[in-house]
């Protein structure tokens, strides 16, 4: 099966806006085996919407539009489906009770122009969206669905994921295409291939190896297209435990989990507890792990500590030490690790300490050099890395790779 991605707004033809709509739809299209063949972005107006439906591939079933279905008249993607399609507008007493209750939850009344939502072509099917006001609408045509979606990021992944794939699934042929990602952390896209070669030459046509790589992580999603979905799954199955087996601890993680929700779910488990003591990565390290729901069961605090002063007075970081070594300095990540851990009282302390960039390095220490170190129930060590000269980019290298020092002492307590 074939899908095809429409996201509609000037936003982001003009980078006002990034596109995670289309990302995640296709996302959740590919793990049910649904083959996207192409993602446009249009303008809002009439003439780009319908152009992108008339230019629709011949094999596309299925096909996603996100965007332009807001309460405002700059917002035309619902009149344009409605001539397009054909019909008349209708009133959706169940979508407007909906709004109703949304809005009486926040001590409101909603307006005439809320009322209008309720409104969808009497051509399409409403999907009702419990996480705001514009329904969806399935439209079909020609043994074609078309899916119209709100541009507004959690109402679409809402709309998609608990909607509109579980209809597909419950009404149409089940894909043949298996994904499975393995996510990896400490070396790069080149070192991987090199690693993974003489298995990836010998991979059957049925089965593709990709290198998604990103700032700090590679992932290596492998695809299966045999006969039916069980054959291809079971190919799948088999190469990730040879790249699971071949890599060791280099993977952290499958499909969607993140770093810092692995390390979160083994200190859990473990009950043990973390703070952290950032300079370089300017409490990104911290953003990281509170972003993961439940965070408090295991994450105490953290210190930026961006100036020597700071790293002194907060964390016992030995002024003479800075003198002689500098603040970018094994021993420096080591007392600011041992620093946070004595202060929290935690079972670990993460430290990081470096030279971010663009300015401020030496032939010594050149721009991107960065110091890490854990301390913890069985001692304290550090180690330098060197991320390069972008900024933002050692920032996050930076703080994954601390995350993934982490990882591997947490599984060193056998408790």
């Amino acid at each position: 099966m074939q899908a095809e991605i429409i996201a509609i707004g000037d936003e982001i033809l003009i980078g006002q806006t990034i596109d995670t709509n289309s990302a995640f739809i296709a996302s959740q299209l590919n793990a049910e085996g649904i083959q996207v063949w192409q993602k446009k972005v249009v303008a809002d107006t009439e003439e780009a919407i319908r152009r992108a439906l008339d230019e629709v591939h011949p094999n596309t079933r299925y096909i996603f539009m996100t965007g332009g279905l807001g309460p405002t008249k700059d917002d035309i993607t619902k009149k344009t489906l409605l001539d397009y399609f054909g019909g008349e507008m209708v009133f959706e007493e169940g979508v407007y009770e909906h709004i109703k209750k949304l809005f009486a939850g926040f001590k409101r009344e909603p307006k005439e122009v809320h009322r209008l939502q309720a409104y969808v072509p009497s051509s399409c099917t409403a999907i009702l969206n419990e996480s705001g006001t514009a329904p969806g609408m399935r439209f079909e045509k020609d043994g074609r669905y078309f899916f119209s979606t709100p541009g507004v990021p959690y109402e679409t992944e809402h709309l998609v994921g608990d909607k509109i794939i579980p209809w597909i699934l419950n009404t149409q042929i089940e894909g043949k295409l298996y994904h499975k990602t393995l996510i990896t952390q400490g070396r790069g896209e080149s070192d991987l291939a090199e690693m993974l070669k003489e298995w990836e030459d010998a991979l059957p046509q049925e089965l593709k190896l990709a290198y998604l790589p990103s700032p700090g992580l590679v992932r290596l999603r492998l695809t299966g297209s045999a006969k039916t979905k069980a054959e291809s799954q079971k190919l799948v199955e088999d190469g990730i435990a040879f790249m699971r087996d071949k890599l060791g601890d280099l993977v952290f993680g499958e499909d969607a989990s993140s770093l810092e929700e692995i390390v979160g779910k083994s200190l859990v488990q473990k009950g043990l507890s973390l703070a952290t003591a950032e300079s370089c990565t300017g409490g990104y390290i911290g953003h990281l792990i509170t972003s993961i729901a439940g965070s408090s069961e295991y994450y105490l605090g953290g210190m930026v500590t961006y100036s020597n002063q700071l790293k002194i007075d907060l964390l016992g970081v030995k002024a003479e030490d800075i003198e002689s070594e500098g603040a970018v300095s094994e021993r420096v990540a080591l007392q600011m690790a041992e620093g946070i851990r004595a202060r929290a009282k935690s079972d670990f302390g993460l430290a990081t300490t470096g030279i971010a960039g663009p300015g401020g390095g030496s032939e010594e220490k050149p721009v991107g050099t960065v110091w890490i170190a854990v301390a913890g129930p069985q001692g304290s060590k550090a180690k330098c890395y060197h991320f390069g000269n972008h900024r933002q980019r050692n920032i996050r290298r930076s703080a994954l790779m601390a995350l993934d020092r982490l990882r591997k002492e947490v599984q060193k307590i056998d408790y």
